[in-house]
C-alpha cells in the first residue's frame, strides 16, 4: 500500500485513513458532513496525490492522444485542460482523465489512482513513434483547494492572477515560492484550483496553505466528503458509475464523445450505439428523507428489475437521499418514479436531472 507525501499531516491532524486506489488515504478529520459543509461554506483541501500523472510528448503527441481518447484534444490550446476518457475497442471505459495541453506536442494526462498502472500499459500498447510517455505519478503532489473562499486563500501566495484563469484553464508559476501548474479544475462543483508541484515540496506547501487560509477556518477534508460533493453535482466516480462494462453515451458523456474529429479507438462502436440509440442510461433519482442507497442495489419499475444503483449517500446540502444508476432507457425519464430495493424492502424514488444541487 502506497502513501501520499501529506501521509504525516494527516496523522497529525486526526485522519482516519482508509485503503483507496492503492494508497493509504484520510476518509474523514473530523465528520463527513461538517467537512461537505466546510467546502460548500468556505474553503478546504484535498490531498489527491494519489492520481496518476502522465508525460506525453513528441511530434505525434497529438495524433497519439486523438486516438486513444474519445474527445477532441486538437480544440486545446497551452493553457487548457479538457475531459475526455480512453475506451476499449467493445466502447467499455478503460478510464476519465484530464488532459492538459503544456506546449507544442506536450501534454499531461491524469488518470484515477487504481488504473495508473492499467492505464500506463494500455496507452504504451497503443504508442505511435515519436511519443514519450512517462509516468510521473510518484514524483507529483496534488492538491484540490475548493470551496468559495479558494481563490482568496491562494492567491496570498502566488503572483499569478488567479480570477483570471478561466475554468479547465491553467497557469504555470510560483505558489509560496514553488514552480507549479495552477489549475481551474475540481470535483466539487465549488471554485476552486488544483495545484501539481513536485513532492519533494509536500511539507511547505501544506502548510502555506493552511496558514493562507487561517482567517476562513480552511479545513483537511477526506474521501467521504469528496464522495458526497462530487455526488451532489452528478459527477461520476471510475468503477462504481463507470467502467469496462459502460460506454461514454450511455453514461451521459456524450457532451466528451466527439465522433466527427477523425478515427479514433472505439469510435465504430459508439457510432452504432447512438444511431441506434442507448438501451440504458445513468440517471440521478432522489429518495425520500434520509434513505440512502447503496452500489449494486437493484431499482425496479411495475414490479420488474429495470436497472442498478451505481452510487448512493445522503447529500448532506439536500438532507435527502441521492442516488446514481443505470436504468432502461424507456423508464429513465426525468420526473418518472422507480423503486429501489433496499434490503428487501422497496423505497419510492424519483428521476431526476444532473446536478442534484443547482449552484
Amino acid at each position: 500500500m502506497k502513501r501520499t507525501p501529506f501521509y504525516t499531516q494527516h496523522q497529525h491532524m486526526g485522519a482516519k485513513i482508509v485503503p483507496f486506489g492503492g494508497y493509504e488515504m484520510p476518509v474523514q478529520y473530523t465528520s463527513i458532513i461538517a467537512e461537505h459543509k466546510k467546502v460548500r461554506s468556505s474553503v478546504g483541501v484535498f490531498d489527491v496525490s494519489h492520481m496518476g500523472e502522465f508525460l506525453v510528448k513528441g511530434t505525434n503527441a497529438l495524433a497519439f492522444l486523438q486516438k486513444i481518447t474519445v474527445n477532441d484534444v486538437a480544440k486545446l490550446v497551452p493553457g487548457r485542460a479538457q475531459y475526455s476518457a480512453m475506451c476499449y475497442d467493445d466502447g467499455g471505459i478503460v478510464d476519465d482523465l484530464l488532459v492538459y495541453k503544456l506546449g507544442e506536442n506536450h501534454f499531461m494526462v491524469v488518470v484515477n489512482a487504481s488504473n495508473i498502472d492499467k492505464d500506463f500499459q494500455w496507452m504504451n500498447n497503443h504508442l505511435l513513434p515519436d511519443v514519450e510517455l512517462r509516468n510521473e505519478s510518484d514524483a507529483t503532489a496534488l492538491l484540490a483547494i475548493q470551496g468559495p473562499k479558494a481563490e482568496r486563500t491562494l492567491q496570498k501566495l502566488t503572483p499569478v492572477n488567479l480570477a483570471s484563469i478561466e475554468y479547465y484553464h491553467f497557469a504555470k508559476g510560483t505558489c509560496a515560492g514553488v514552480e507549479m501548474i495552477i489549475s481551474r479544475t475540481g470535483y466539487t462543483g465549488e471554485p476552486g484550483f488544483e495545484i501539481y508541484f513536485s513532492s519533494e515540496h509536500a511539507e511547505k506547501i501544506w502548510t502555506a496553505v493552511f496558514d493562507a487560509g487561517k482567517e476562513f477556518e480552511i479545513a483537511p477534508i477526506g474521501l467521504g466528503a469528496r464522495d458526497t460533493l462530487r455526488l451532489e453535482m452528478g459527477y461520476c466516480l471510475y468503477g462504481n458509475d463507470i467502467d469496462q462494462t459502460t460506454n461514454t453515451l450511455e453514461a451521459g458523456l456524450g457532451w466528451i464523445t466527439k465522433l466527427s474529429k477523425g478515427e479514433f479507438i472505439s469510435k465504430p462502436v459508439l457510432e452504432k450505439v447512438k444511431a441506434e440509440g442507448v438501451k440504458r442510461k445513468l440517471v440521478g433519482m432522489a429518495l425520500p428523507g434520509k434513505t440512502v442507497a447503496r452500489h449494486g442495489y437493484a431499482v425496479q419499475a411495475n414490479g420488474n428489475k429495470v436497472g442498478a444503483v451505481t452510487s448512493g449517500t445522503f447529500s448532506p446540502s439536500l438532507e435527502q437521499g441521492i442516488a446514481m444508476g443505470y436504468v432502461a432507457a424507456e423508464h429513465a425519464v426525468t420526473g418518472n418514479t422507480v423503486a429501489i430495493d433496499i434490503r428487501g424492502s422497496l423505497t419510492e424514488a424519483k428521476i431526476v436531472a444532473f446536478p442534484f444541487l443547482h449552484k
